[in-house]
């Protein structure tokens, strides 16, 4: 995995048209955003269609990462996840028949890529989620491995939209220290 530092050369390489630094770019992140686009969406499918659109808007909007504002790995996640949920929102009930993944049964042990995405570094991000309140637990799990909208949030923890946004911006900024970033 790359250091923050070398990703943010990477996207701004990116920004004047390196397609190198962009195969670089994609080659790194590529397992991290399919993990969240694919927790979101629940379907292969779907998530390798977000996954495209996500690296053609990197692609595009590489000039405008400010990395004074997040870590480049935050900022792709935060496109892909949005277009996910987009998808999520836009979906409208299908019967079974339509959606053949319903019927599959989940298997014993966990698929190549979930083992991979493993690694220490999730390890790290797991154990800092746990040091959280456990209201603030379920409100970052919620938002960020469910999906969920703010308004979602809101209305499941009787909270104004603004709070959430609040608690949850608090508790990514406890995340990231914990995690030394």
């Amino acid at each position: 995995m790359l250091t923050p530092a070398e990703l943010v050369g990477l996207i701004g390489a990116v920004a004047k048209g390196d397609q190198a630094a962009f195969e670089r770019l994609y080659v790194a992140t590529r397992a991290k955003l399919y993990g969240v686009v694919l927790r979101i969406l629940r379907r292969q499918d779907l998530a390798e269609e977000v996954i495209q659109e996500t690296y053609v808007k990197v692609w595009n909007s590489a000039g405008q990462f400010n990395p004074a504002l997040s870590s480049p790995i935050t900022w792709m996640a935060s496109i892909a996840r949005n277009r996910a949920i987009d998808i999520v929102r836009k979906k409208t009930e299908v019967s079974i028949e339509e959606e053949p993944q319903a019927m599959e049964v989940a298997a014993d042990s966990p698929d190549p890529l979930a083992r991979r995405e493993m690694t220490e570094e999730l390890r790290r991000l797991l154990e800092c989620v746990g040091r959280l309140e456990p209201d603030r637990q379920r409100l970052v799990l919620l938002a960020y491995y469910n999906g969920w909208s703010r308004e979602q949030l809101a209305e499941k923890f009787s909270a104004p939209v603004n709070t959430v946004k609040t608690w949850l911006r608090r508790s990514m900024l406890d995340i990231r220290e914990c995690l030394g970033l």
